[in-house]
C-alpha cells in the first residue's frame, strides 16, 4: 500500500511541473504542533534534514509550534540524524508516574519533568541550535494577554473561553486574549506576512531558548505556562499551537527570495495530515481547514489516511494514549514504536518520487 501522499499549492505545482523538486528550491520548512501526531515524521525528518537539504546551501527558514518546534530546534543541530533519533526515542519512552486512582499526572509534575528533559536533551548543544550558519530557526509561543497575562485556576479556564468565543466569530479576534510570539534565531527576519495575526517578534539567544522551546509545547491545563522568558514581553506563554496549530501562514517572503535568484522560494511541509488547521480553537471549525493563497507556494507531504489504517489502533500516535494506555507505559510503547517503525515507508516513497517525478501522484492542496 501506498504510504505517502504529496500536495502542492497551484505555484509550486507549476514550478515541480517544469523543474521537479530540488532541495535548492526550499525556502521554509515548518513544523506543526500536534503531540504525539509528529511522532509519524521522524523518518522524513532524518531523510530531508540528513540527506536531501544536506545538497544544497541555500538559507533556509524553519518554523515550529509546540512538538514541531522541538523537531525544527533538533534539525538545527550539527547531527539533526541523531538528534531526530533521540528525540523519537525519548517522546515514545516518557513516562509519568501516577499515585493510585491518578488518571494523569498534574500539570507542575509534567511541566517540571519536561523542562528537564529539554535541558538533558539540548545541553551544551544550544550554540549548535541558535548559531545554525544556514538553518534559521524560529519558534511560535502564544502569549496571554489581560485575563490571560497570568495563570490562575479561576481567570485561566475563563480567559480560554473568552478566546474559544471570540476565535468562533473571527480568528483575528482571538488577538485580544493571545497573541502570536516569535522567537528568532540570528535577527533573522519572519519568512511570513504578520497581518492575519497579532504578532510580535523577540531575538532567541541563549537565555530564552529553552524557556521559548518549553513555552512552545505548554499546553494549556496539561502543563503550566511559562512566564516572563528573557528578553520577551512579561506574562504567560503557552503552547504555540493555539495560536498557529498548523502553520497556516501567508508565506509570501519565502516567494521573495526567488526575486534574487537564490532559490524558487518553496515551502516544503513534512506533516500528518492534508489539512493545515490554522489555530488549535479551529479543529472544530471545518470551514477553515481549506487551503488559501498563503500556501499556493508549499508542497505538503502527508501519511495516506488508508495507509494510517495499517498502524496500531489504526490511528497516528496521539495525546489520548496517555489515557488508554496510563497504567500501561509498555503497551503504548509497542504500539508508538511499531508507528514509528512503519514510518520509514514514506522516507523511502519521497526519496524514490523525487528520483523521478510523477505529477500525477503530486494531488491538488
Amino acid at each position: 500500500m501506498q504510504a505517502l501522499r504529496i500536495y502542492a499549492g497551484p505555484k509550486a505545482r507549476r514550478h515541480i511541473e517544469q523543474n521537479g523538486l530540488n532541495p535548492a528550491d526550499i525556502s521554509v520548512v515548518p513544523g506543526a504542533a500536534g503531540g504525539p501526531k509528529g511522532l509519524i515524521l521522524g523518518a522524513l525528518d532524518r531523510f530531508i534534514f540528513g540527506a536531501w537539504l544536506a545538497q544544497s546551501s541555500q538559507p533556509v527558514d524553519l518554523i515550529g509550534a509546540s512538538i514541531g518546534a522541538w523537531r525544527m530546534a533538533t534539525a538545527c543541530l550539527n547531527n539533526p540524524v541523531a538528534g531526530f533519533q533521540r528525540l523519537e526515542s525519548d517522546y515514545v519512552h516518557q513516562h509519568y508516574e501516577l499515585k493510585p486512582g491518578q488518571k494523569r499526572p498534574t500539570a507542575d509534575v509534567v511541566s517540571e519533568q519536561f523542562g528537564r528533559n529539554l535541558k538533558e536533551f539540548y545541553g551544551d548543544r544550544v550554540r549548535e541550535v541558535i548559531g545554525n550558519p544556514r538553518y534559521r530557526l524560529h519558534i511560535v509561543t502564544s502569549r496571554g494577554r489581560h485575563m490571560l497575562g497570568r495563570e490562575h485556576k479561576v481567570a485561566t479556564p475563563l480567559g480560554y473561553l473568552g478566546a474559544f468565543l471570540a476565535n468562533s466569530v473571527h480568528r483575528k479576534a482571538m488577538g485580544a486574549w493571545l497573541e502570536r510570539v516569535v522567537f528568532s534565531a540570528r535577527n533573522a527576519p519572519l519568512p511570513f506576512a504578520t497581518a492575519d495575526y497579532r504578532t510580535r517578534q523577540v531575538p532567541m539567544d541563549e537565555a530564552n531558548f529553552q524557556p521559548a522551546l518549553q513555552a512552545s509545547c505548554s499546553i494549556p491545563f496539561v502543563l503550566r505556562s511559562v512566564r516572563n522568558i528573557p528578553g520577551a514581553p512579561p506574562g504567560a506563554y503557552w503552547d504555540g499551537g493555539i495560536t498557529d496549530y498548523h502553520l497556516h501562514l501567508n508565506y509570501h517572503r519565502a516567494e521573495m527570495t526567488q526575486a534574487s535568484g537564490a532559490s524558487p522560494g518553496l515551502v516544503l511541509y513534512p506533516h500528518f495530515q492534508k489539512a493545515v488547521v490554522p489555530g488549535w480553537l479551529d479543529k472544530g471549525l471545518k470551514w477553515r481547514h481549506g487551503a488559501t493563497h498563503f500556501l499556493d507556494n508549499m508542497v505538503l507531504l502527508a501519511p495516506d489516511p488508508q495507509w494510517i489504517k495499517t498502524l496500531p489502533a489504526g490511528k497516528l500516535p496521539d495525546r489520548e494514549d496517555f489515557l488508554r494506555y496510563s497504567h500501561d507505559t509498555p503497551s503504548r510503547v509497542r504500539a508508538w514504536s511499531a508507528a514509528t517503525s512503519k514510518a520509514g515507508q514514506l522516507a523511502e516513497e519521497y526519496a524514490q518520487w523525487l528520483r523521478r517525478p510523477d505529477m500525477n501522484q503530486v494531488h491538488p492542496l
